[in-house]
């Protein structure tokens, strides 16, 4: 009688059928996560959506982009708190709120623990941005010149518009804005974006504001050209430059991802949109402005 069992070169087959079906497999759940890690997403963003809504009807008016005195030359004196800090109780996070002195800059020692505080629904659940980092100033190489102080990384950014993050953008959100959700945006709430992705990879982003004086500068492993940005772009982003969202080619204080082939978009109306790279450029920046009076050519 033969013994019963495998022989080696059976055990060997089916080792090699069950890596062939592991590897037929693995793309399809590696895509199936991504699929929920995109939808988390998109839920962070209309969370903060109905928060806005929530703050415009107590208000009459979005937060502004970022509260800050201004000094005879128009420079920023801080102290910097940027729209999602305004949002944080209506985003259930009383807490942290009431742990920061608005009156204070973002900077200060009495801020020292309420601005590092990670808030996972700031944050998209497909990057990796880590807890916290430290806000500094650059030279035009990008070498450090001053540090400032750490606050809590976020993905979302306010969409300042088509030109560069600061003082008074064709969007809803900029310096000492008060935008209306009516009123203000002619160019229909359902057709004009008011938050949007950055990824890690790209720049570096906070809930906290813009932290007077610090700039920004492409920090590994940042995809971004090497050029040196207004500290606004901590929390505003802009769709200047010629970059779709998403574009390997966009700076570091613009929109992107680790989705696929584009960004999740919050509207004014409270509906998200994945926005592509390949959408058509000129309704990409016509969605950015709030009343510009652009028409919107096909579907985004």
């Amino acid at each position: 009688m033969s013994p019963k069992g495998f022989t080696l070169v059976e055990l060997l087959v089916v080792i090699a059928i069950i890596g062939v079906l592991v590897g037929l497999l693995l793309p399809s759940v590696q895509a199936s996560r991504e699929s929920a890690r995109r939808l988390s997403c998109s839920n962070n963003l209309k969370q903060v959506g109905l928060g806005l809504q929530s703050f415009a009807d107590a208000k009459r008016c979005l937060p502004p982009g970022y509260l800050s005195g201004v000094d005879g030359s128009g420079n920023d004196t801080g102290p910097g708190w940027g729209w999602a800090a305004f949002l944080l109780p209506n985003m259930e996070q009383q807490a942290v709120y009431n742990a920061i002195q608005m009156n204070q800059p973002i900077e200060a020692a009495a801020n020292a623990s309420g601005r590092v505080q990670f808030i996972q629904t700031y944050t998209c659940p497909s990057d990796s941005p880590g807890l916290t980092w430290t806000a500094k100033k650059y030279d035009l190489s990008g070498n450090p010149t001053a540090t400032f102080c750490e606050v809590a990384s976020a993905n979302y950014v306010g969409v300042f518009g088509t030109s560069e993050p600061g003082v008074d953008g064709d969007g809803v959100f900029y310096r000492n804005s008060k935008t209306r959700l009516s009123a203000d945006i002619p160019d229909g709430t359902s057709k004009t974006m008011v938050v949007g992705e950055r990824s890690f990879r790209l720049g570096q982003t906070t809930w906290a504001g813009a932290v007077t004086g610090a700039t920004l500068f492409p920090q590994p492993p940042s995809i971004a050209p090497p050029i040196l940005n207004n500290g606004t772009g901590m929390v505003l982003g802009h769709t200047g430059d010629g970059n779709g969202p998403g574009a390997v080619s966009s700076y570091v204080n613009q929109f992107s991802s680790q989705h696929t082939s584009g960004a999740n978009f919050l509207f004014a109306d409270g509906h998200v949109a994945v926005l592509q790279t390949s959408m058509k450029y000129s309704t990409y920046k016509a969605l950015s402005t709030r009343a510009g009076g652009e028409q919107i050519e096909g579907d985004y």
